[in-house]
């Protein structure tokens, strides 16, 4: 319909066929839009599932700390154990009178057998070592105590002098001391033979050395172990 100026658009005048069209038009145009929004609702993805999600990121998680665990106790130094001490030796294979070595003391050259006690039998053999619960034999570092008579196996020893060295052979071994000091004291002083936690030789003998008689004092030298030595 063409509509000249000054006409009057009235809508009863429109043919039915147009109404028509226009209604067909009108619902093709709804029917497209609503397709399309169809379309738009089922291309959009579905929500994330919140949950699921959180318990994966929980549980890789609780795996890194497990594994960071695993690698500090693998990282870890072993616990150490405590050596148990050697169970002190007995020397029970040695009696009374046997010998067990030999003293030398070159300043006077003078070598001496050492036989196992300080009994007087023992003695009237030559240089005892005096067996006790503060001594040992030279071969366990600590203290060990030879005697022996004023007239006859130590008749020289205070010729001695500090610094002067004393050498002790025992089971394959010489252990070499340095005289460090002499003194006099009486004979039932007991702070002579005495625990010590490093290795000492000392040496006793009665004094006076030309006194006639029992001798009142004794005289003693006292050493430290300063080398050993093994013995082909």
């Amino acid at each position: 319909m063409n509509l000249e100026d000054g006409d009057v658009f009235v809508a009863e005048e429109m043919d039915e066929s147009a109404a028509v069209n226009t209604i067909e038009e009108n619902n093709d145009e709804n029917g497209q839009e609503s397709a399309e929004a169809s379309d738009a609702n089922e291309s959009e993805p579905e929500p994330a599932d919140t949950e699921s999600n959180n318990s994966a990121s929980n549980n890789t998680s609780e795996e890194n700390e497990n594994q960071e665990e695993a690698e500090a106790s693998s990282n870890e130094a072993p616990p150490v154990e405590e050596e148990e001490e050697p169970e002190p030796r007995t020397y029970d294979e040695y009696t009374r009178g046997d010998e067990v070595g030999m003293l030398l003391v070159p300043e006077i050259d003078m070598k001496y057998p050492i036989y196992w006690g300080t009994d007087e039998e023992t003695l009237d053999q030559g240089v005892g070592y005096h067996e006790g619960d503060y001594t040992t034999p030279p071969d366990g570092l600590r203290h060990t105590v030879l005697s022996g008579h004023r007239d006859t196996v130590f008749s020289e020893l205070g010729d001695l002098e500090e610094g002067d060295m004393l050498y002790v052979q025992f089971e394959g071994t010489q252990y070499e001391y340095e005289m460090k000091k002499t003194w006099i004291t009486d004979a039932e002083d007991r702070t002579v033979i005495v625990r010590k936690d490093e290795p000492v030789l000392t040496l006793t003998t009665c004094y006076p050395f030309n006194y006639i008689g029992f001798a009142p004092d004794r005289y003693i030298i006292e050493a430290h172990l300063v080398n050993r030595t093994e013995m082909e």
